[in-house]
Order: C-alpha cells, then structure tokens, then sequence
C-alpha cells in the first residue's frame, strides 16, 4: 500500500493484488469521501482467477460544494442542486476527466496497456467512470460505475469515442437510494442502451452504499473483464 504524488497527478493510494501486475482498476470515491474509502473492499473482492491487479484510489481535491452551503470538502466537481442534470459543473467535470487521464496515462507507462484498465466509481466517482471512460480514445477493458448516473448527458453523443462503444458497462444502484435517485440511474442507463452500449445493470435493496451481493458482482465482473 502506497501514497503518490508528483506533478500534477493526483495523489493516490495503491494497493496491488499480487506482484507484478499487469492490470489496473482506477476507483473514484465519493463527494467528501478520499481515496481510503473503498480500499477495504480488494480484501473482499473473490479474484482468485484474475491476473494480478494494481487498484489505484485517487483523492479528489477539495473544494467549497455549492450544494452543501460552499462547504470545503474532496469532490470531482461542484453541485448546484439535488437535481443533478438541471445544472452541471461543466468545467469542474472536465477538469477532474483530464486528472483521470493523467491517471491512465501514468498505469501506461507503467507498462498497463488502456485494455487492461477498468475505470470504477461511486456516486461522483461513477459519474467520473462514465464521462472519462465514454470519451476516452482508447479501449479501455470495462467501466466499473456504482450508485451514480452519466453526467453532461447532452454532449455524449458527440464526445464518445467510438473505441469504446463495445466496453463492457457494470452498473449498479440501490433502489433506496435517496441521494442519487434510482430513476436517475435508470435513465441514464436507458440512455446508454439507446447509444447501444453494453450495460450489465444490477439493483439491490438498499440506500446510497455498497451491499455483500454487490460485492461479489463486482468480482465476478471484474473476473469477465480482466482474466
């Protein structure tokens, strides 16, 4: 387990399933959470038939979230309102998709190619997931995205890079979820069906987390997409 910083990179917690790795799994947390917050869950991942895997954890930097009063707290990008789509933090998107870039770039010239890369995430590090993974100019192996929903919903269409139209899509919402409604999430992966993506939507009972089922999906998934 590992702390980095240098550059302009993000600083990031590593851990590696095994020595010598010759995949990688960057997860994104969520608003006002760090990079420690689902580093327990390699520990419970079954990858017993998946190469060795570097999980990168970036912590996202902090900034006052409109939403919470101008509160000072890690997030991707600013929230103006519950919504969620009526107005977007457009600039702050953009600005975290290109230190998620960096982030795959430096897994490459660690000698990772992009196919061997999942991008995951949680509730903003979802969305993260899907507006780095959809732009991306090169295929990636699968985009992990967990209790959040496709931000700038409106530019995909044209922005998608179409290396990655066939990348496997795991998406997965709690149908209690009351900070991102689960008809959020459906819709945008309504969305993503009509764009013909391939989503693998899963739904459990349960609010804004992470439940056991969940987990062992997650495996199973991250096994398909990396063995």
């Amino acid at each position: 387990m590992t702390s980095n910083a240098e550059n302009s990179l993000l600083d990031t917690l590593e851990i590696e399933s095994a020595p010598n790795p010759s995949a990688a799994v960057i997860w994104m947390h969520g608003l006002g959470a760090d990079g420690y917050d689902f580093a327990p869950i390699v520990q419970q991942l079954d990858l017993s038939h998946c190469p060795a895997i570097r999980f990168v954890f970036p912590h996202a930097p902090s900034m006052p979230v409109s939403l919470n009063g101008g509160y000072v707290m890690p997030a991707w990008y600013d929230l103006f309102n519950q919504d969620l789509q009526k107005r977007e933090d457009e600039t702050g998107l953009r600005a975290s998709q290109n230190a998620i870039e960096q982030l795959i770039a430096k897994e490459k010239s660690r000698g990772i190619a992009a196919n061997r890369i999942v991008l995951a995430g949680f509730s903003q590090g979802c969305a993260m997931a899907l507006q780095t993974g959809l732009r991306h100019p090169e295929k990636l192996a699968g985009l992990l995205c967990l209790s959040g929903y496709a931000p700038l919903q409106q530019t995909i269409a044209t922005e998608r890079h179409p290396t990655n139209q066939d990348t496997k899509i795991f998406m997965a919402h709690g149908n209690a979820d009351s900070v991102v409604p689960f008809a959020r999430a459906q819709q945008s992966r309504d969305l993503l069906q009509t764009l013909a993506y391939q989503v693998e939507w899963h739904e459990y009972t349960m609010q804004h987390s992470v439940c056991e089922k969940e987990i062992a999906d997650i495996g199973a998934w991250l096994q398909q997409v990396l063995s």
